[in-house]
């Protein structure tokens, strides 16, 4: 059997609990049941587009989020680059600009 239902459910997981929703509030919100969350998360599901559509939606993330770099390098830039990005688009902006400025300073220190 394929590993992709397992990653897929992995990432569901992993923007559900970025987004602060329990499995049964993503459950209510994506109009599924709650046990069919879970099974999904478990990769004990082979979701179906209409399921996986649902669920976006309910995180408000794109299909192309949720699909982005399942079998990712990480020694890539992309990798590097997806990882920053998926975890400073659940932020606020007050948090997102902190972390700019943290960012240009670290950045303007090691140019030293």
């Amino acid at each position: 059997m394929s590993d992709l239902p397992k990653v897929i459910g992995e990432r569901i997981r992993n923007f559900r609990k970025e987004k602060g929703l329990s499995q049964e509030e993503l459950a209510d919100i994506a109009n599924l049941h709650t046990t069919y969350i879970g099974q999904l998360e478990r990769g004990e599901k082979n979701a179906t587009l209409e399921s996986i559509e649902k669920v976006a939606n309910a995180l408000e993330i794109s299909l192309e989020d949720l699909f982005r770099s399942i079998h990712p390098n990480p020694d890539s830039q992309e990798y590097t680059l997806s990882q920053i990005i998926t975890r400073l688009q659940t932020r606020n902006i007050k948090d997102q600009k902190i972390v700019l400025n943290l960012l240009d300073l670290l950045l303007d220190w090691k140019d030293q």
